[in-house]
């Protein structure tokens, strides 16, 4: 499975940024997608998970502010980003794992909150 991720850049404190990635390959139905992001002096953390069963995960900082979505072909995974802060900034990793597979990571976009 290769995953490929768009949508980072640089936004403004409070703006919203949409982060969009795509799994192909030997994709399963039933997978979870989801994101993971590293900021500056930390390690990778969770950010949002939408699970094979429907569910949605969100890290503490991502509740009420973010929003993870699939397409209906469950091989997308999409995380609407708003009220963005500075300690946000980091890269932001898509997650691919099937069910009783193995993590799959897509390549990293970098997001920058800035004033």
């Amino acid at each position: 499975v290769q995953l490929q991720a768009s949508g980072g850049g640089l936004v403004q404190i409070g703006g919203s940024l949409r982060l969009s990635c795509a799994a192909s390959g030997s994709v399963f139905i039933n997978n979870d997608m989801g994101w993971y992001r590293q900021t500056p002096g930390k390690e990778r953390e969770l950010v949002a998970l939408s699970g094979s069963g429907g569910s949605a995960d969100y890290a503490y900082f991502a509740k009420d502010r973010f929003t993870i979505s699939r397409g209906d072909a469950r091989n997308t995974v999409n995380l609407m980003m708003s009220g963005l802060k500075p300690e946000d900034t980091g890269v932001y990793y898509c997650y691919y794992r099937a069910d009783g597979g193995r993590p799959t990571w897509g390549q990293g976009t970098l997001v920058t909150v800035s004033s």
